[in-house]
């Protein structure tokens, strides 16, 4: 028998309110039409959904909808379109955009470089508008190699940042953050905060230079520096503790983590002395770094145990995943510095965070802006969203950040 039905886009425009999907499909529910699709989207409370149908030889339905939509306020429109085969294959990847601000132009250039590399933008959402924006795009098909080297172009250029991942269930699946700790999730080097105390801040700073420009490699570096704070009173441990600045947006970053089952760890070439302080007071489930050896209630200038240094933190990523039983793949790991290189290429997804360039170039993904928490958007999580559960939560007061 020849099929006769008509495939028809039925778009319906008008202010949102509860109710409007519901009454629609109640129309088409005694009228012998086939619903084939249908997508939603509100902006600032103006409704669009279309809905895709299948007619056969009466046209009633559709007199129907438009009486309907003239009833509730509601604007129809009606499109003949050709019947659509099953949707083939296709690779879908995200595109997420972080700005402050995000301007039309910056939009354009990255939009434009999508479709460069022959990706189809299927669905746009903004995740933020305060204190960044942040916009998500949904992408079909494409170069992805071409398509992260246009967008690359387009970041700097703009001075925006743009994250290219796959839509797959791995980005879904993230289960570990294990974070970096200074100048990561505290906004202070540690090292420095103590060596000013103990009178040798020019010392250190000069150590560090020294392991900066390659003459030392971390450890070595480390213990030199550390053994500059030989018979240092280890009451200054509390202290730095006490004026230790964490990184605009980590409260929220960490609370939301847990909040949605996520294991969240820290991971440092510093001191324990501060990281287990950080871990109580956020609830991070593991922290490590180096510990400090103290005797007599004296910093000895000696360092106890294995060096936490750049094969170090990879390592303290894939034990604490094993502990966890989180695959690699479904990891995240957040660093600034090269000694976070190695952690950022171990995880399934590695984000340089306000990073010197040489990480930036080769994490998976950078974030520049000063707030900790916009790597939510990286993982598909709105602003709104945490904004409602904090709330909702009697815990938190005006002020938690």
């Amino acid at each position: 028998m020849e099929d006769h039905t008509r495939t028809i886009l039925v778009r319906c425009t008008g202010r949102d309110r509860p109710g409007i999907t519901a009454g629609l499909l109640g129309v088409l529910e005694g009228s012998g039409a086939e619903l084939f699709d249908m997508e939603q989207v509100v902006v600032r409370g103006r409704l669009t959904l279309d809905l895709s149908i299948g007619l056969g030889g009466s046209d009633d339905v559709l007199k129907e909808l438009l009486f309907h939509g003239w009833e509730q306020g509601l604007t129809l429109d009606f499109e003949v379109v050709e019947a659509e085969d099953p949707p083939a294959p296709c690779v879908r990847s995200v595109v997420t955009v972080i700005g402050q601000p995000l301007p039309p132009g910056a939009l354009r250039a990255v939009t434009g470089a999508i479709a460069r590399a022959g990706g189809n933008i299927d669905r746009i959402v903004r995740l933020a508008r305060e204190p960044v924006t942040a916009f998500e795009f949904t992408v079909l098909d494409g170069d992805l190699d071409r398509m992260r080297t246009a967008l690359v172009d387009a970041s700097r250029e703009h001075r925006v940042d743009v994250s290219l991942q796959r839509q797959n269930l791995e980005r879904r699946a993230k289960r570990l953050v294990v974070l970096d700790v200074d100048s990561t999730l505290i906004q202070d080097e540690v090292i420095e905060l103590l060596a000013a105390r103990a009178g040798c801040e020019h010392e250190v700073a000069d150590i560090t230079a020294r392991a900066m420009a390659g003459e030392l490699d971390f450890e070595a570096s480390l213990r030199e520096r550390v053994a500059r704070l030989a018979g240092t009173p280890a009451s200054v441990l509390d202290e730095v503790g006490d004026t230790v600045r964490l990184t605009p947006g980590a409260r929220t970053f960490v609370r939301t983590l847990k909040r949605l089952g996520y294991t969240v760890a820290i991971v440092s070439g510093g001191f324990t002395a501060i990281t287990d302080r950080l871990a109580a007071e956020l609830d991070i489930d593991h922290a490590v770094a180096n510990e400090l050896e103290i005797v007599d209630g004296v910093i000895t200038g000696r360092l106890l145990g294995t060096i936490v240094d750049r094969p170090g933190k990879a390592e303290v990523l894939r034990r604490i995943a094993a502990a966890e039983h989180v695959p690699v793949e479904q990891t995240v790991a957040v660093g600034d510095g090269a000694n976070d290189l190695d952690m950022l290429a171990t995880a399934g997804l590695g984000i340089a965070f306000n990073a010197k360039p040489v990480v930036r170039e080769q994490a998976d993904t950078a974030v520049s802006v000063p707030y900790l928490d916009a790597i939510l958007f990286l993982l598909g999580i709105r602003r709104d969203e945490v904004e409602a559960a904090d709330a909702a939560d009697p815990r938190l007061t005006a002020t938690s950040g």
